[in-house]
């Protein structure tokens, strides 16, 4: 008698041989050691204690403040709409114009968690971006305030040009949401002495330049222009602005960099609701602008017709300069 042995029919499988006592402490000691990895992790200090859930603001669409997206500039009515953000501000002594003032400001959440270093991302090179402007829309600054010794304590300072109060808008990004966040606080200026308030805006004047208007100011030894892509800037339209700087003389230009880019515009309305702050979208700092005529394109959206100031803040021969323009939105 001959005997057989049958190979199992294709596509059918065999039981698995049983695991042997090694090959179980083995899978036992991997889960334990990945248990323990993750509970170390959980354990150590990541920095915030602030979830993306603190950052949340309910309400009626178009009344809360939203997070924001750096690639889509618009303006931002930061004052109209509800912040998850609460910013007090006070001053280290009187605030008069003129002076140096010290600011302390308080950053919390709605519901009382202070907001700290550990709390933001870097973004633009700083953590914190405070933007004060003054009642005129003629005096503006740009500021990088410091943490502080207390829980959600930033503190900075400044010489307001003016009396006043000044409205301070804050931009920055929260760790636990990766996205920018706006809040707003004011501060009294008491007038100077007489003959002590000083002006730091200058006019700029309005020509034609083809078919698009063109804002001229000179200062510091430079011809600055803002050139809309439009002829007529309209509320609700995305427009391109051209920023051009030259020398009288025809000599170089040495531009420099800013908080990660060749140049920033910061637009205010009349009524100061809100601002927009646009970057360049010539990015790539390896590639400098024209040496004798340098040129930057921005783009924006204003939402509503209207008077507009639009401050430059570059960098030019080593120096930190502001430019103010003026623009008129129609419906």
């Amino acid at each position: 008698m001959t005997s057989r042995i049958h190979a199992p029919a294709e596509g059918a499988s065999a039981d698995p041989a049983p695991l042997s006592p090694r090959q179980l402490k083995q899978i036992l000691g991997f889960t334990v050691a990945a248990i323990a990895l993750y509970l170390l992790v959980r354990w150590l200090p990541t920095g915030t204690n602030l979830q993306h859930a603190d950052f949340s603001v309910s309400g009626a669409p178009g009344s809360t403040l939203e997070f924001c997206d750096p690639a889509n500039p618009q303006f931002l009515p930061v004052v109209a709409v509800r912040s998850p953000i609460e910013t007090r501000a006070q001053s280290v002594g009187p605030v008069i114009a003129g002076e140096p003032a010290e600011i302390r400001l308080q950053l919390q959440t709605t519901t009382g968690k202070p907001i700290g270093d550990v709390d933001l991302l870097v973004s633009h090179t700083e953590k914190l971006h405070v933007m004060a402007i003054d009642p005129t829309l003629t005096d503006y600054h740009h500021l990088h305030p410091r943490p502080g010794s207390g829980p959600g304590e930033w503190i900075f300072s400044f010489t307001p040009a003016h009396s006043g109060v000044y409205r301070l808008f804050c931009d920055f990004t929260p760790a636990a949401t990766a996205r920018g966040l706006y809040s707003n606080v004011d501060i009294e200026v008491a007038p100077a002495e007489e003959g002590g308030v000083y002006s730091a805006s200058g006019n700029a004047t309005v020509s034609t330049a083809g078919d698009a208007p063109e804002l001229v100011v000179e200062r510091d030894g430079y011809v600055f222009t803002l050139v809309p892509s439009r002829e007529r800037i309209r509320a609700r339209e995305r427009t391109e602005l051209s920023l051009g700087v030259r020398r009288p003389d025809g000599e170089r230009v040495e531009l420099g960099e800013i908080m990660g880019a060749f140049a920033h515009l910061v637009a205010f309305d009349l009524d100061r609701s809100g601002f927009a702050h646009l970057h360049p979208k010539e990015t790539d700092l390896s590639k400098k602008p024209d040496p004798v005529a340098p040129r930057l394109t921005f783009d924006v959206t204003i939402p509503e017709s209207g008077r507009y100031a639009v401050w430059a803040q570059l960098v030019l021969d080593g120096r930190e300069i502001y430019v103010p323009f003026w623009l008129q939105v129609a419906p």
